[in-house]
């Protein structure tokens, strides 16, 4: 009955409501803060050159701040059902390949050894960080035939972000830095300014657009890779394709919001629930999903404490743990 319905609503419907949902989040995010604002201060911060303290306010400061929640929502989301589609695993999120922990072990050594650094290099360090954390995972999971199971790629995701994180932490304490590496990894869309986006959302949309064009095949390899191979996919190709557009994503929102756990994995399991499990509706509807949840979250961050805010990361996790805990109970399957 509920795959019938799901067939039932065609998904361009499903995109337009999700569309118009991003939008309605978005215009809430903009009027909702410390500062009073209104719908109109709004429109006219974002069409005319009316120049006052509240627009100037919108400008510079809540209108990039919500513009990087939607990409970095969508980016970590996206991330997530790649992985728990590569991985056939429900559980699976960007931190499972160690890149979360690679990109803040990469942040700290490169605020040590280069403290004048500019936002761009800081942004190449967690992804060369991500992608260290990556290949650790992978030759841990490649040391016995068969290595690249679900379960034994989820230990060794396990270990490595473990120790990547000491690493991280014992880098800090010793060269006296823990304070820039906390304000960085504190899991915060505070302070983002236009010219972070400018070196950020490229890189996400790249990410996007691979997986994307790619969403067919993955969805064959969330099935069976066995069936994969048998339809004539080069699947270790396409594997490493997805990995890097993995990397993009959460290497570029590691480096614009810091850790931020749970995203990747609520999100595509509550979209699989309204679209199904074919990917070619599971990205695009996961990217607009992640954004509307990112929005949200800041929005709530930014209000409920005001004019004092509470770390978006805190109002995530206080969502996502609870979620975590019933798709464990159910087996991966509660929402699918």
């Amino acid at each position: 009955m509920t795959k019938e319905k799901k067939r039932s609503v065609p998904f361009i419907f499903k995109m337009i409501a999700g569309l118009l949902v991003l939008v309605g989040m978005f215009v809430a995010a903009m009027v909702f803060g410390a500062a009073d604002t209104t719908i109109r201060d709004v429109w006219l911060a974002l069409t005319s050159d009316v120049s006052n303290d509240v627009t100037l306010m919108l400008q510079e400061i809540r209108f990039p701040r919500e513009v990087a929640a939607i990409f970095v929502g969508a980016a970590l989301a996206v991330a997530g059902a790649i992985m728990q589609g590569l991985t056939r695993n429900p559980l699976a999120d960007p931190g499972l390949l160690g890149l979360t922990a690679g990109a803040n072990a990469a942040l700290a050594i490169t605020l040590v050894a280069f403290p004048s650094i500019n936002y761009f290099g800081l942004m190449i360090g967690c992804f060369i960080g991500a992608t260290v954390g990556t290949i650790m995972v992978f030759s841990m999971g490649f040391i016995k035939k068969g290595g690249f199971s679900p379960l034994r790629i989820v230990l060794a995701g396990a270990a490595v972000s473990a120790f990547l994180y000491a690493i991280a932490d014992g880098v800090s304490i010793y060269f006296q830095v823990f304070k820039n590496v906390s304000v960085w990894t504190s899991g915060g869309l505070a302070g983002t300014t236009w010219g972070q986006l400018q070196v950020i959302v490229p890189f996400i949309i790249v990410g996007i657009l691979v997986s994307l064009l790619l969403a067919r095949q993955l969805t064959i390899l969330s099935l069976n890779e066995e069936v994969a191979v048998g339809l004539g996919q080069k699947t270790i190709q396409i594997k490493i394709i997805l990995y890097i557009a993995i990397i993009l994503l959460a290497g570029a929102s590691v480096a614009l919001v810091g850790n931020m756990t749970f995203i990747g994995l609520m999100v595509p399991h509550v979209v699989r629930a309204i679209v199904g499990t074919d990917y070619r509706f599971i990205i695009p509807m996961t990217a607009i999903a992640g954004a509307i949840f990112m929005l949200f979250a800041d929005t709530l961050g930014r209000t409920i404490h005001a004019p004092f805010e509470t770390p978006v990361a805190a109002i995530v996790a206080t969502i996502g743990l609870p979620f975590f805990l019933i798709i464990v109970r159910k087996g991966g399957k509660a929402f699918s």
